[in-house]
């Protein structure tokens, strides 16, 4: 594939090109991080890498699968049945699949490696920093979710350790939600989230991915075999308006999202080619939408409407198979939220220093205590909040909005600035086509986002 140059003078950017400032997000612990030269990159941009295909299917598919999980039954209860869920799911994964197509096609044209300097570089400063600011608010948003999962777990397990049905009134002080939270947060997550940097990724991935598999299995194994005081509410078959079906998008696009980490995914393959490429994607998103299914359509039809927005609330604090997966996920997200905070913090020192127009080098002095204040700020925010948010479909919702822009709108927008800056007299109809479709990914994202926003507001409101 030829290369395009799309805004290829830095100064068009607006910001130094000091690779130090460059926060690299949402990197996988399998990824090579090392900086390119512009001598590494070869007219076909082979050979950058050391990732071979079936281990970026795997990384992709690492990325993919997470917590997320949890909340696919009441999708599909949200959607409408099993035969909605299925139909969004897969007209929703042609969608899903060409953004990260289209990301590493302009990853190539852009000679960048990062999610949000591709989208600087192809589409300009303003998008730039609306893409950084959209990445600093999921990851926040984000850790919020994973600090209530967090308390959700705990509370089932503290039944059954304390012996005392959910809800009995006259518990300890010490099995109240709030400190259980509080103490665990401070125990594990804080010392976790300061280090500069955070080499125990791979540990953790490797741990989200058998928590993951894990409670996939089980909650297909209850389904076939279900406890005897487990009553499915209305298993329903069809949705009550179309509207619905889109109420379900957030969910998706929250389970689906790893587009962020895409771009240095695709740049850290032996052969880093479009082609071969959109094969790694498909056949992650297939392996991806087979868990997703698999949970959804069991945990649906376990419960019915009843379900919970989080699946294991659903089930009885004795069940000791289900405790266990309960165990797993607790252990997935006190890792998991360093991660994303630690993204989180990338993108707000870089925009700092970027701003500011001070040279790393003289500011090292100054970035300890910067980090340290940042990620009070950003641990104690996350905390309150996720104390007294106790409800995580509220927050699925509104993150799931934002993961829409990065599955469709800022991808969308760089396949139609990509191909608007391909300087040809004559434009095939595929030109046309693709300037079409892109219009059309942004149009989707933009209608889920602002459709979730919209929700979020009029539910408050009312409320």
């Amino acid at each position: 594939m030829a290369q395009v140059s799309i805004n290829s003078d830095p100064g068009e950017w607006g910001f130094s090109t000091d690779p130090g400032e460059r926060a690299r997000l949402l990197q996988s612990p399998c990824v090579d991080t090392n900086p390119k030269s512009e001598g590494e990159a070869s007219p076909e941009g082979l050979s950058r890498g050391t990732t071979s295909t079936f281990g970026a299917i795997f990384i992709v598919v690492n990325a993919c699968l997470g917590a997320g999980l949890l909340n696919f039954p009441a999708a599909f209860s949200t959607a409408g049945g099993v035969a909605a869920g299925i139909m969004l799911q897969m007209g929703m994964l042609v969608f899903i699949i060409s953004g990260l197509v289209i990301l590493a096609y302009c990853s190539q044209a852009s000679n960048e490696r990062t999610y949000q300097e591709v989208v600087w570089a192809v589409c300009g400063k303003l998008t730039g920093v609306l893409c950084e600011v959209s990445i600093a608010i999921y990851t926040f948003g984000t850790c919020i979710a994973f600090l209530i999962i967090i308390g959700d777990q705990q509370d089932k397990i503290i039944a059954v350790m304390a012996k005392d049905p959910e809800g009995a009134g006259g518990s300890p002080w010490y099995t109240d939600r709030k400190f259980t939270i509080s103490l665990t947060a401070f125990l594990f997550i804080l010392p976790l989230s300061i280090p500069r940097e955070i080499g125990f990724q791979k540990y953790a991935s490797f741990l989200s991915v058998v928590g993951t598999w894990y409670v996939t299995a089980i909650v297909i194994i209850k389904y076939f075999w279900p406890d005897k005081e487990m009553t499915p509410g209305d298993i329903l078959t069809r949705p009550a308006s179309w509207i619905a079906m889109f109420n379900a998008m957030p969910t998706i696009c929250f389970g689906f999202q790893c587009h962020v980490s895409s771009v240095p995914i695709f740049n850290s393959m032996q052969r880093p080619e479009v082609k071969t490429w959109g094969g790694v994607v498909t056949a992650a998103m297939v392996i991806a939408l087979a868990v997703y299914m698999g949970t959804g359509i069991c945990g649906f039809l376990t419960f019915g409407a009843s379900v919970d927005p989080d699946v294991l609330l659903s089930y009885p604090s004795n069940d000791m198979a289900v405790a266990v997966a309960r165990a797993f996920i607790i252990l997935s997200v006190l890792t998991s939220y360093s991660i994303l905070h630690f993204c989180g913090r990338a993108v707000v020192e870089g925009l700092w220093l970027r701003y500011q127009g001070l040279p790393v080098e003289e500011d090292v002095g100054r970035e300890r205590r910067r980090r340290v204040l940042q990620t009070l700020v950003w641990f104690l925010l996350t905390l309150l909040l996720a104390l007294f948010i106790p409800d995580i479909g509220k927050v699925i919702s509104v993150i799931g909005g934002l993961a829409a822009c990065f599955i469709f709108v800022f991808p969308g927008l760089c396949l139609i600035q990509a191909k608007l800056s391909e300087m040809e007299e004559v434009k095939p109809v595929s030109w046309w086509v693709l300037v079409f479709y892109g219009v059309l990914l942004v149009t989707l994202g933009a209608f889920i986002f602002g459709q979730t926003t919209a929700n979020a507001i009029f539910v408050d409101l009312l409320a």
